[in-house]
């Protein structure tokens, strides 16, 4: 049996780990579960894949998670750092799958346990790629992408010589405003910004796809996961969301990962690999779709694309500023504090407060570091919105 370990089990990257091993029980043996508020989720799916260990990331929720265990032999903890604990706990495979930069601290510890890392967590590269590559490296670990575009850059590779790539482009749905005027973008509801029109995802992760953000992440993401130029990074508006990156080599030819807009895949590719097994994904059917369509991105409607260039331009940990800037731009705007176009105004401040400041972002990548460089950000961030709102 594959000891297997869900963070973030109760998101939507999580429902669908569970919905792929739910199906095979026999083969697994669940060591642990994570989630945030949803209690009554974390509970069901711990009682229902009989996990070893249930954690809440809330503290004040310890005794309802405990509560609705009682009985079923699940032992239940909460914290942070009940969640690091519960990532040493020896497993062959690992999703990373909590929302921001939250989740860079069990990923590593999942790490040097010599796990696969199913990760789907991409602040993690963002904030610090190259520390979660050497402490792969280091301990023998993998670490496979589960983002549909890495996902489908990976399997493009395979057998591939990474000298030999030319280009990589990631696609994007362009999100819920992708027609819209560009006038009207200010008076972008969080109700609007939160309806995806291809994927069924989670709200932070919805108006990410709307800001493009989450694409400017991956774009970030893809350099420090395959180590190849910025330059070699194209990003595509590919309404259909069928066709999730292409690699381009230099004889001339384009590696396309085609398949539909299903999470399962990616996850299930992780889960089995190296080797494919069936999937109850929906198998396309290509003559009923006719065609597929792609336009270049707008830089005016969607900035996260040319903030991405100029963190990756910077370097060092310019990546932690830009990941916390960016998560405390959208909870401005969930709680009603921003109009949807400021996020973008607020990132770029904050990015212009502290990239002068050498001594911080320069620093070594290491989790202290991170976490404080990610602190610095968040109180720029914050100040930003005070001084808009002011």
């Amino acid at each position: 049996m594959k000891k297997v370990s869900i963070f973030g089990a109760t998101g939507s990257i999580g429902q669908n780990t569970i919905d792929l091993i739910a199906r095979a029980p026999d083969a697994y043996d669940v060591v642990a579960l994570t989630g945030a508020s949803n209690i009554a989720q974390l509970a069901e799916d711990a009682q229902r894949l009989n996990a070893q260990l249930a954690v809440t990331a809330h503290e004040h929720l310890l005794e309802d998670l405990r509560d609705a265990l009682s009985g079923t032999g699940v032992e239940a903890a909460a914290g942070p750092q009940a969640i690091n604990e519960a990532a040493a706990r020896p497993a062959d495979w690992v999703m990373s799958a909590i929302i921001g930069a939250a989740g860079l601290a069990p990923g590593v510890e999942a790490l040097k346990q010599g796990a696969t890392l199913a990760l789907a967590n991409k602040e993690s590269l963002v904030c610090a790629g190259q520390l979660m590559l050497d402490t792969a490296m280091a301990h023998g670990a993998t670490m496979l992408p589960v983002d549909s575009e890495h996902s489908a850059v990976f399997q493009a590779l395979i057998g591939e010589d990474i000298s030999a790539v030319e280009r990589i482009i990631i696609t994007a749905s362009g999100g819920a405003f992708r027609d819209w005027p560009l006038e009207k973008l200010a008076d972008a509801t969080l109700e609007q910004a939160s309806s995806h029109p291809n994927w069924d995802m989670g709200q932070r992760i919805t108006i990410d796809s709307a800001s493009m953000f989450n694409k400017a992440m991956e774009v970030i993401e893809t350099r420090e996961y395959f180590r190849v130029d910025p330059s070699q990074i194209e990003v595509l508006v590919h309404p259909q969301s069928m066709i999730h990156a292409l690699v381009g080599f230099n004889d001339g030819a384009l590696m396309a990962h085609i398949g539909p807009p299903d999470m399962r895949h990616a996850i299930g590719f992780a889960l089995h690999h190296p080797n494919r097994t069936h999937l109850p994904v929906e198998r396309l059917d290509l003559a009923k779709i006719g065609s597929f369509d792609f336009r270049a991105p707008d830089d005016i409607r969607w900035p996260a694309l040319r903030l991405a260039r100029e963190v990756m331009a910077r370097g060092g940990m310019a990546g932690a500023v830009f990941n916390a800037a960016k998560e405390v731009a959208l909870d401005g705007f969930i709680g009603g504090k921003l109009r949807f176009p400021q996020m973008a105004e607020i990132v770029e401040d904050t990015m212009e407060a502290l990239f002068p400041d050498n001594g911080v972002i320069d620093a070594a990548i290491t989790l202290d570091n991170v976490a404080q460089v990610d602190h610095l950000a968040r109180q720029a961030a914050w100040a930003a919105i005070t001084k808009r709102a002011g």
